[in-house]
């Protein structure tokens, strides 16, 4: 106990152990195993056919595994003379009975990897579905580590579980049936002194599968944490050494890895010493057998072939429970594997009904008395009014923390209002299709998203009907043309590793030439120019005022330079809108728009 307290203690010491780790608790503390199991029966349930085959040869193999013994019995007593018979056919007969027994083992481990495989396909595919459908605060909200975890870690578990433990559990229940049976018929009185082993074996598979179940669980959420460690390290590289954090991220590493290695040993402790208990117990058996055998031989209950058969009965009888107890830690780690996944397929995915945006060429927004907090009680949004007319280029500024980007999530409804209205012309947008709204909008993101794939590919993203002459013309107008013509395979040119094998100005550009490609009714440009240099940011800027002419346009912006052509400049601060109007207009005010530009460009004090 005091152990355990030491770990719980040293969870709650890692650096940021208490915000990711609290949503790792409700894993930790999940029991619900038989509901659990049932979810995973409808997977096997849709591979019904390949079940019922895989039953049929697990039951042929136990049979051929039951009679073998038995036949070894008639042909021991041949021998000793105690009993008539053919002697070579009887070999035969055994022989072939195990040689039929190998081949079903066999076919039983080929069945058994092709369902396994089969079973996890679907879960992946369905989580992966789920992942795709998930809306934007999920994700937002936990660790890209541990999503990924659950993807392959807890997912795998469950493979290994279905190819290499269930047709253990299949064959183990059938054998000790079957053995018993034929163990009651041969002698109940020597057959019920062999049970007596039973019961210590159902104590001792009790007492340490609690154990086993508990550190499994630990060491599920651990494995979690530990990859959302790795991949926020790996994302971060840059920022972790420039900061000199690599100690201290290390150390926070190993903590985790310490405490993942202690569940980790505890977990294959607990589950790998059943098997050496087990034979500790089925050894006393033996001596039980062959003591009380003897006797029963000398008094004539028994031949000499039936105590062999009773041997290798109670080996059999013995190795399918160990293999239970074994099989048992395996399972309990692939239901707590499923219990994450489940907790992922259970999540809410977002409403994507509604209806369709009326086609016009107008695009007019507009946000009535909105209300918005990403957390209750912390409210981001004041409410926040604001038109911005059809054709018109808005451009949003203010300190870091204002709203500004809050106000792009909710227009492309990744987080809904809390109150207040939304709309797109005359249509509510609640009431339009997420998918809809979606396709009629295309925004540029200051942190720019490139996918390993050709860049012809990455440019038509947003409209996959989109021709050649389309691209180019969207390329050229983002200053992107002579980059991507300079490149060995030009459009045809795959990024590898998110684009990490061109500049992160180069990326920037082709995120606007994606932009452009979409050719959308709404665009949304969210610092766009940020990582390119002066000189082809004045270009850029150029090329967009062409661009969204006649285009409702949003721009979130820190630089001034850009914005000073918009149409209405919004001002915000605190989540409430402080000035609007023109750039001129708003510089003769000497207000909170003055203070941002001398701030800029003046060098003033503020």
């Amino acid at each position: 106990m005091a152990e355990e307290k030491e770990q719980k203690q040293a969870e709650r010491n890692i650096p940021g152990m208490m915000n990711r780790g609290q949503r790792f608790a409700e894993v930790q503390h999940a029991e619900n195993i038989k509901g659990t199991l049932k979810r995973i029966s409808v997977y096997f349930i849709k591979e019904k056919a390949m079940v019922l085959g895989m039953l049929a040869i697990v039951i042929f193999g136990t049979l051929c595994g039951v009679l073998a013994p038995s036949l070894q019995s008639g042909v021991i007593d041949i021998i000793a003379k105690s009993r008539a018979g053919n002697l070579i056919m009887m070999i035969v007969f055994m022989s072939a009975v195990y040689l039929l027994y190998s081949v079903g083992q066999l076919l039983q481990g080929l069945v058994s990897a092709r369902l396994s495989q089969r079973i996890v396909q679907q879960m992946r595919e369905e989580f992966f579905g789920k992942l795709m459908d998930l809306p934007v605060r999920y994700l937002d909200t936990h660790s890209h580590g541990d999503v990924m975890s659950r993807m392959t870690n807890d997912i795998e578990n469950i493979s290994t579980t279905v190819s290499q433990s269930l047709p253990s559990l299949f064959s183990g229940v059938l054998t000790i049936i079957g053995t018993v049976s034929i163990m009651l018929w041969y002698c109940w009185q020597l057959a019920l002194l062999s049970f007596a082993t039973v019961f210590l074996t159902v104590f001792v598979t009790k007492v340490l599968s609690k154990r086993v179940r508990k550190f499994s669980r630990r060491r599920q959420m651990l494995l979690g944490q530990l990859n959302g460690t790795v991949e926020e390290m790996v994302s971060g590289y840059h920022t972790v050494v420039a900061y000199n954090h690599q100690d201290i991220t290390a150390d926070e590493f190993c903590k985790t890895s310490d405490l993942l290695t202690r569940a980790g040993i505890k977990t294959d402790i607990f589950s790998g010493v059943m098997g050496p208990i087990m034979n500790c117990i089925g050894n006393i058996g033996f001596v039980i057998i062959a003591a009380f055998g003897g006797y029963f031989s000398l008094k004539g209950l028994i031949s000499v072939g039936v105590i062999s058969a009773f041997i290798v009965y109670a080996k059999q009888f013995s190795r399918p429970i160990n293999e239970i107890a074994q099989v048992y830690g395996q399972l309990q780690t692939a239901v707590a594997g499923a219990e994450r996944v489940f907790m992922v397929l259970d999540e809410e995915i977002e409403d994507k009904k509604g209806e369709v945006l009326e086609k016009t060429d107008n695009a007019a927004v507009t946000f009535k008395n909105v209300q918005f907090s990403y957390e209750p009680g912390h409210t981001v949004l004041h409410d926040f009014t604001l038109t911005v007319p059809s054709g018109k280029k808005v451009a949003l500024v203010g300190a870091t923390g204002s709203g500004k980007t809050t106000v792009v999530n909710l227009l492309m409804r990744f987080y809904d209002i809390d109150s207040g209205e939304i709309f797109v012309n005359h249509q509510n947008l609640k009431d339009i299709s997420r998918d809809d709204m979606r396709k009629n909008t295309a925004i540029v993101l200051q942190d720019t998203v490139l996918f390993s794939d050709t860049i012809k590919n990455n440019l038509k993203y947003g409209r996959e009907e989109a021709g050649i002459d389309e691209i180019k013309a969207a390329a050229d107008m983002s200053r992107c043309k002579e980059m991507i013509e300079m490149l060995p395979q030009g459009y045809e040119t795959v990024l590898t590793g998110s684009g990490e094998n061109i500049s992160q100005g180069q990326r920037q550009l082709l995120a606007i030439a994606r932009a452009f490609v979409a050719n959308p009714k709404i665009l949304i440009l969210d610092e766009a120019t940020s990582n390119v240099d002066t000189r082809t940011e004045k270009a850029i800027q150029d090329a967009m005022h062409l661009v969204m002419q006649n285009r409702t346009s949003i721009v979130i912006a820190h630089r001034l330079s850009t914005i000073r052509d918009a149409d209405i400049i919004v001002v915000m601060d605190h989540g409430k809108i402080v000035e609007s109007g023109a750039h001129d207009t708003l510089l003769s005010q000497k207000g909170k728009y003055y203070e941002l530009y001398m701030t800029q460009y003046a060098g003033m004090a503020i």
